[in-house]
């Protein structure tokens, strides 16, 4: 009975009169005292990729259950060509930031987004477009609405109804280098519209004059059909080689110049000296007054490293920051 889901953080129900709960690390850990010995579980089964659930009941902490999800035996290729073709990839995730990182560093992308809700996924989407084009893999529910927000959407076929809907392609098949030779044969189409683009206006331009005797050349109605008609042949022939491209071979890949520098890359991303953190609730404190300011999207502290790395939208003055630390209880020493 009262059973409730909270997007993003768990589950609460009532049995027998008592309180039952389960979620996140980050929804439990600031509503019960976490052992220190399982708050130590929860750290080590996050950086080997696992997501730890915590559960209470009857206001007491009970247990953790951990979860995992496979990577795709052709995910760290995928990634790879992607990159090979000069795009940055970035794994956004609700995952917390430990377990995310684990997986990002498998997977071998850029940059690791963590710790996003169901209804904001869109809304980094959003704030990347603002950077340059935005294409958006996605195979759940959750992520349809960022599919839509970007510049492309690319939904796995064997996802969600509703993803495959907003999606602007649909790889068949379940293989992520399917990503990439779609981006290599938009490529191709692209090139191949521009040739036949070339060979419609060079033919006219050429033939256009000799038609109406601008050079003082008469030609005979018969040559301009056969020339229409050899524009049209040209184009068709080299359309038809659309089919000779090789959509999942790499090797002639090239990059294209991208709008994300270094330099804009780095000012997304601080690292925070803090010192004070003792355990993971002392983490979750810190996480949520750091991403209660504006500006600031993300944060993921870590108390073994005195460390707290932010992720922001826009610039946050330094003694903004001390305050809202130093109002914790917390110690600001400064930014790496």
């Amino acid at each position: 009975m009262g059973f409730k889901a909270l997007a993003g953080s768990g589950l609460s129900a009532s049995l027998d009169g008592e309180v039952i709960e389960g979620g996140s690390n980050k929804y439990i850990s600031q509503k019960y005292d976490i052992p220190a010995e399982f708050a130590a579980k929860i750290t080590a089964l996050s950086d080997e990729g696992k997501t730890p659930l915590l559960f209470a009941k009857g206001g007491k902490f009970i247990g953790i259950i951990a979860v995992a999800d496979t990577i795709k035996s052709d995910s760290a290729a995928a990634i790879q060509e992607l990159k090979g073709m000069g795009l940055n990839v970035y794994m956004l995730t609700g995952d917390n930031e430990r377990t995310a990182g684990a997986i990002g560093r498998q997977a071998g992308v850029d940059r690791v987004i963590a710790g996003v809700l169901p209804d904001g996924k869109s809304k980094k989407i959003a704030q990347l477009k603002k950077q340059g084009r935005v294409i958006m893999v996605g195979d759940g529910i959750n992520d349809a609405p960022a599919l839509t927000t970007a510049d492309t959407g690319i939904a796995i076929g064997a996802g969600a109804d509703v993803a495959i809907d907003a999606a602007d392609i649909v790889v068949m098949k379940n293989r992520l280098t399917d990503v990439s030779a779609a981006i290599r044969l938009g490529r191709a189409t692209i090139r191949n519209i521009h040739e036949n683009l070339f060979w419609a206006f060079i033919y006219n331009a050429v033939c256009i004059p000799l038609a109406i005797g601008l050079y003082g050349i008469e030609m005979k109605p018969a040559y301009g059909a056969a020339a229409m008609a050899m524009s049209s042949f040209c184009v068709c022939m080299n359309a038809l080689r659309l089919n000779l491209v090789r959509i999942h071979d790499s090797s002639h890949d090239k990059k294209i110049k991208t709008k994300i520098t270094k330099t804009e890359e780095k000012a997304m991303t601080k690292t925070l000296k803090i010192e004070g953190m003792m355990c993971e609730h002392c983490e979750a404190r810190v996480k949520k007054t750091l991403e209660a300011i504006d500006g600031i999207e993300t944060a993921a502290p870590d108390h073994n490293a005195n460390t707290a790395v932010i992720t922001l939208s826009k610039d946050v003055p330094v003694d903004t920051i001390k305050a809202a630390i130093e109002a914790q209880d917390y110690k600001f020493v400064g930014e790496e």
